[in-house]
């Protein structure tokens, strides 16, 4: 029985070990286009669900109607649109940039599935290694229960939302893309008048 438990001793410390140099020599992934480690996906995963799932679940602090939905859009376009997407639009550099990638939350299921509570403690808190930042301070409650309901139903939201969603969809960042990828504008040419008038000696007083 000692030699056994000896052994597990031995066994966890090999492992302890060996994590250490897979760490320390450089062998772990931290560049956002590499591949993920070993479990990695599933083990964090699984622990966002167990600390999830002992927290309470609070009630939405307010009504899924269009007026919070619409405010909720307003919080939304300026807070999150860069990483979650908008309605129709295709990923932002950003967003195809990140490890783990953000969900595209007007597109497919998103997190319409979730629970508002458990939407409404990720954005309040954020998530530790994945990009997702906590609002925490920087937000109201009730902006958060806002933004909740609007991803809640994003499946679903009516024409105004949508509008308040797309009204000013043109960042300081898709402008200067645009600004890089696009063409040189071309010199206009000289017209009659201008060219008599640049050719034209100054008279002496």
């Amino acid at each position: 029985m000692r030699g056994f438990v000896l052994g597990i001793v031995i066994g966890i410390l090999l492992f302890l070990g060996c994590m250490y140099l897979y760490f320390s020599w450089g062998f772990a992934p931290v560049a956002t286009s590499a591949s993920p480690m070993p479990l990695e996906r599933k083990l964090a995963r699984a622990a966002q669900h167990a600390y999830l799932d002992k927290l309470p679940h609070p009630t939405p602090l307010v009504p899924a109607d269009e007026v919070n939905l619409i405010a909720g859009a307003k919080v939304y376009k300026e807070q999150c649109a860069t990483c979650h997407g908008l309605p129709g639009e295709p990923k932002s550099a950003v967003a195809h940039g990140m490890f783990p990638a953000p969900p595209e939350l007007f597109k497919g299921v998103g997190v319409t599935d979730d629970e508002p509570w458990e939407t409404y403690w990720k954005v309040e808190n954020g998530i530790r290694l994945t990009g997702m930042p906590g609002f925490k301070g920087q937000l109201t409650e009730k902006q958060i229960w806002q933004v909740t309901m609007l991803v809640k139903n994003a499946d679903k939201i009516t024409e105004p939302v949508k509008k308040e969603l797309l009204a000013g969809n043109s960042t300081p960042m898709s402008m200067a893309m645009d600004d890089m990828g696009g063409t040189p504008a071309k010199e206009a040419k000289p017209t009659k008048e201008n060219k008599t008038a640049k050719e034209a000696k100054p008279t002496k007083k």
